[in-house]
């Protein structure tokens, strides 16, 4: 929970903020080297040593639940953001703790954001 405010408060403080100039001496973040291309594991190949990780009753109950939650999906209803049951009932989660904390925060940032624009406008420091 605390995880999930804090990530909100950090995109709404990043939305809020001016965009600054880059400076000078600021360089762009060279990119980041290429991958070792020798310790690429081929998932496609098929392993043919010995017995498997799991036996064959655990593997095809797997596949059932699968199946049976792909199906699940499928005969979903679509709902208006192009989100799944899950990404719905996390929604239906979230939105009581995001009002109480808009409910706490939302003035004090409007509040903080005029200050600024005014500040800005007129040239005075409130």
């Amino acid at each position: 929970m605390e995880d999930i405010l804090a990530s909100i408060k950090r995109v709404i403080a990043e939305d809020g903020r001016v965009a600054a100039r880059p400076t000078r001496s600021a360089r762009p973040a060279p990119p980041p080297p290429p991958p070792p291309e020798d310790d690429v594991l081929e998932l496609s190949d098929p392993v043919v040593d010995g017995q498997g990780l799991v036996s064959e009753d655990a593997a095809a109950a797997s596949a059932r639940s699968l199946a049976a939650l792909s199906a699940l999906k499928e005969a979903a209803p679509a709902s208006t953001h192009g989100e799944g049951p899950l990404e719905a009932v996390v929604r239906e989660m979230l939105k009581p703790m995001l009002k109480d904390w808009l409910d706490q925060h939302l003035p004090d940032m409007v509040e903080e954001l005029v200050t600024r624009e005014i500040a800005r406008i007129t040239g005075k420091h409130f």
